[in-house]
């Protein structure tokens, strides 16, 4: 049998980009809460959904199916003012009831405890959603609860208030759990102490122009917006706090100064980072936007950002055809975009892009027509200096998202930089809306590597990223990003002290320069770059400008385990030598005007005129725009008009 939404016409003069309304969020929700509910343990406490464990294993999996699925409804009949048409609510209560009765027993129904997060933590993850799908649906569900049940809640509940969360966003769970306590008259000093050493850590963390690390590192994700503006911010907009959601609004604001720019004209969320199977999760933050205010999108071009990105993945997949539940993976199931903590009801965080409906039915974001999104507009490139990102979008490639990465790396400030914990969704020099990266096992996309003489092959990876800065021009019209890091070699590669890659990315419309600075080199070493993976609907081209083996082209390197975008890929790649001190350099750019990859310009200008030395580099365009990069005795980029070819 084959699984399908029950969606109602399209609209297309109130909708002209996806045709979606209101209606199909709400069918979409409720359809997948009738496809979820489907694998339900009796007393309705658990939900196991079919597949793979998480390394949490199968009960707190069941946990994480109940939990999650719970927000999804609570958006769902909190935005409705009640409205709960299949009585998911009812269920929830049973599941509430008989989870609750006897946590941390082995039978059918009981929830795990909630310990620390090196014990065993995702319960605490699984009680924020509980905590936050009860606040939200209180006058149908906690309040007409029996007494005793909301007292094994509120017991099951504080165990995230007395353990020990993960050093990153987990901080905001206890937060998320403490503010439902207190909204129902259940406070104390325990939820005031999680309440503000949560918020205490959040501005900790803040990095500017909307941005936050996740955690004391520089990992800046998708977290950003599904937790780390929403928790906090929800919190705020629920409990009324002016002066809280005053603090946070402005942050959220600014972040989707920059973040609603990350969205492909197809719908596509960027692709980088862990936990994407998430997948319309990535709209929360434009959803909490609308809800509370604290936006810079108007509202059709928000409801695009919101329709284009749920319908993207419904239209790729993202629901099983066999029984409609949320598969592990991108668009379908997709290994390599998993981490280990991932379970069968782990995508179900997705249920955070539901967010949406809580704004009300004759709010502007579901009356106003759809307008075009940010990155449809003119070509752009926006530098974003606080997590070293530089966005490239063309409008000509149907609003392609490109961001160039020079400071988001996932390394812990006191972890190591081993070869073996590289993470493909961090350590690349590039992410888009319609490829990569490529898996650990194959070649690396959009990498610089160096290898040993003493042993050839054994490629070395990017670990910990440090920023050198990051501009673009007011007009969008250019921008770069710089960063240095040391290479990580395989086990077993011979140390070498004192070699470092300098790195800096150049963009004007669909032109990526990419220009690198090997230092301490020793004889011997080849370098290795690497350009855009191959996809259906894209086109990669890698062009030598300085640096490579003479004659040399770009050859084609095989990434069998593919992308989340392409089952198999191919990917181009330069070859060269280093010793000492030496700057390479290479053209390349990623269309959504063709298919396949090359070694050409895939360009309609002509390439750029480059001279330069082992300090520095000067790129000349044929309409007269200037760039020199000096890497001594500081990095300066100096972008003009080159005289007599303006």
């Amino acid at each position: 049998m084959t699984y399908a939404l029950r969606l109602p016409p399209e609209d297309r003069e109130l909708s002209p980009y996806t045709g979606w309304t209101r209606a199909h969020w709400e069918a979409t929700a409720d359809g997948m809460l009738r496809a979820a509910w489907r694998w339900a343990t009796p007393g309705g406490a658990l939900l196991d959904l079919p597949g793979r464990p998480s390394v949490s294993g199968v009960r707190s999996d069941g946990l994480e199916g109940y939990a999650r699925t719970f927000l999804a409804a609570a958006f769902r009949v909190a935005g409705g003012e009640g409205q709960d048409p299949d009585g998911m609510l009812a269920r929830y209560a049973d599941g509430l009831a008989a989870g609750t009765r006897t946590p941390g027993r082995d039978d059918a129904e009981s929830w795990p405890v909630i310990l620390d997060h090196a014990t065993a933590g995702q319960p605490m993850v699984e009680s924020a959603s509980v905590a936050l799908g009860l606040r939200l649906t209180r006058p149908w569900l906690w309040d007409r609860l029996d007494d005793g049940v909301r007292d094994r809640a509120e017991a099951w509940l504080r165990g995230a208030l007395r353990h020990t969360p993960a050093p990153n966003n987990w901080y905001l769970f206890p937060l998320t759990v403490a503010g439902f306590l207190e909204s129902v008259g259940r406070g104390d000093r325990e939820t005031a102490a999680a309440i503000e050493r949560g918020l205490s850590l959040l501005d900790g963390w803040y990095r500017g122009e909307g941005w936050y690390a996740d955690g004391d590192g520089r990992a800046f994700d998708h977290y950003n917006g599904w937790a780390l503006h929403l928790y906090p911010l929800l919190h705020a907009h629920l409990a009324g706090d002016g002066a809280l959601a005053g603090r946070y609004g402005p942050r959220l604001r600014a972040h989707l100064e920059s973040f609603g720019l990350l969205f492909d004209g197809n719908g596509a969320p960027l692709h980088l980072g862990r936990s994407l199977t998430y997948r319309f999760a990535a709209g929360a933050a434009v959803g909490l936007g609308a809800l509370t205010g604290h936006t810079p999108l108007a509202p059709g071009v928000s409801r695009r950002l919101l329709s284009g990105t749920l319908r993207h993945f419904l239209d790729r997949g993202a629901l099983s055809a066999e029984d409609g539940l949320l598969t592990l993976g991108w668009y379908g199931p997709h290994e390599a975009s998993l981490q280990n903590y991932s379970g069968p009801a782990s995508p179900y965080w997705a249920s955070k892009g539901f967010t949406a409906l809580l704004v009300p039915e004759d709010d502007p974001l579901w009356t106003a027509r759809e307008e075009a999104a940010p990155s449809e507009g003119p070509d752009r490139a926006l530098a974003v200096a606080a997590p070293g990102l530089l966005v490239q979008t063309t409008r000509g490639d149907g609003g392609l998202v490109r961001v160039h990465n020079h400071g988001s790396d996932h390394v812990q400030p006191d972890g190591g930089e081993s070869a073996a914990d590289e993470l493909p969704l961090y350590a690349r020099f590039a992410y888009a809306t319609r490829t990569g990266p490529t898996a650990r096992a194959n070649v690396a996309d959009n990498h610089l590597a160096l290898a040993l003489a003493a042993r050839p092959g054994a490629w070395s990876v990017r670990r910990r990223i440090h920023p050198l800065g990051a501009a673009s021009a007011p007009d969008g019209s250019w921008g770069w990003a710089a960063s240095w890091h040391r290479p990580a070699f395989p086990a077993g590669t011979p140390g070498v002290p004192g070699v470092r890659v300098e790195s800096v990315t150049f963009v004007r419309g669909a032109d990526e320069l990419r220009v690198h600075r090997v230092v301490g080199a020793p004889p011997g070493t080849r370098v290795r770059l690497t350009g855009w993976a191959t996809a259906e609907d894209v086109a990669s081209t890698l062009t030598p400008l300085r640096g490579w083996d003479e004659g040399d082209e770009a050859v084609l390197l095989r990434a069998p385990q593919g992308t989340a975008f392409a089952r198999w890929a191919e990917v181009p790649a330069l070859f060269g030598g280093a010793e000492g001190t030496g700057v390479c350099a290479a053209l390349a750019s990623l269309s959504g005007t063709g298919t396949g990859t090359g070694s050409g310009t895939g360009r309609a200008g002509a390439l750029p005129d480059v001279e330069g030395d082992a300090d520095s580099l000067t790129a000349v365009w044929d309409d007269g725009l200037r760039v020199r990069i000096a890497f001594v005795p500081e990095l300066t980029v100096t972008v003009g008009v080159a005289v007599g070819r303006a």
